[in-house]
């Protein structure tokens, strides 16, 4: 289908862009790499009468570190994390996840900062940027302010992002040495949403886990941070009763929507089988 009408705007600036939102209220939407947003307006599911494209502001795109942390721009697309150096370096979980995420056509447009505002319980960011702890800097017309990734998704589609607001960097800790991690990710096919997955961030000293986090994808309303399964695992020895007591308490927070890719009892133990395959890669890549 052919989408609906709308006003064409093109901003250099992020205030540009903010400005636009306050001038045109909740009749304009923001376009990143369009691959959400675009598809609802053909299907008319969405229907801004105005679309603000922030492709031409150059502030919002790259990765650079500062100090212990690595900056990322919100419009910065799949491919560039892949080959980004400096995450390869400190936070390699992203390179390896986004390998995984839809196909490489979609990689060359896909944003990071598009896939976690959009606040779809499906996309593989939300649970990835709980699990490495990051944080988002939202500019409105107020001023910048930052959040953490954890809390930040609030529902299906639901975000802190005002709709004043343009997301315009994603900040998150180097990894210490030592770090573990892994995304493992069940899909039908390439390109498609997960129908499970889990992102898993892990330290040691000696046998006992020193540090642990773990998050759901599409097995909610929205992503998931699994607290009583990091409780489980936290300041223990790393063993087959431990992980099993972790994926059984991840198992229970577990809230999927039956479709085509499962109904609920399946989506919910392959979340859990997700759970044990992630911990157990992560762990062995621990220094």
């Amino acid at each position: 289908m052919i989408p609906p009408r709308f006003e064409y705007h093109a901003p250099k600036t992020v205030g540009e862009a903010v400005a636009l939102l306050g001038q045109l209220g909740s009749d304009a939407k923001l376009l990143a790499g369009g691959h959400s947003l675009l598809p609802m307006m053909k299907l008319r599911f969405a229907q801004p009468e105005h679309l603000i494209d922030i492709n031409r502001i150059p502030e919002l795109k790259g990765i650079r570190e500062e100090g212990a942390t690595v900056v990322i721009g919100a419009m910065t697309v799949e491919n560039d994390l892949i080959r980004s150096p400096i995450l390869q370096a400190k936070v390699p979980l992203l390179c390896e996840a986004a390998k995984l995420i839809a196909d490489p056509q979609v990689r060359n447009r896909g944003t990071i900062g598009g896939d976690i505002a959009h606040g779809d319980p499906g996309n593989d960011h939300p649970a990835l940027s709980i699990a490495i702890d990051a944080s988002f800097v939202l500019e409105g017309p107020n001023g910048r302010r930052t959040v953490a990734a954890d809390g930040f998704f609030l529902g299906t589609y639901m975000t802190l992002l005002e709709e004043n607001e343009v997301m315009c960097e994603i900040r998150v800790p180097a990894f210490a040495p030592g770090t573990g991690s892994s995304y493992e990710k069940l899909k039908r096919k390439t390109g498609d949403w997960a129908t499970a997955g889990c992102a898993v961030v892990i330290r040691k000293s000696g046998d006992q886990v020193s540090h642990v986090r773990i998050a759901l994808t599409n097995v909610a309303p929205t992503a998931l941070r699994a607290e009583a399964a990091e409780a489980a695992l936290l300041n223990k020895p790393f063993n087959a009763a431990n992980v099993q007591a972790a994926v059984e308490a991840a198992i229970a927070i577990c809230d999927p929507a039956e479709d085509l890719r499962g109904d609920i009892e399946y989506k919910t133990a392959m979340a859990g089988e997700m759970v044990k395959r992630a911990l157990n890669k992560a762990w062995s890549r621990c220094a």
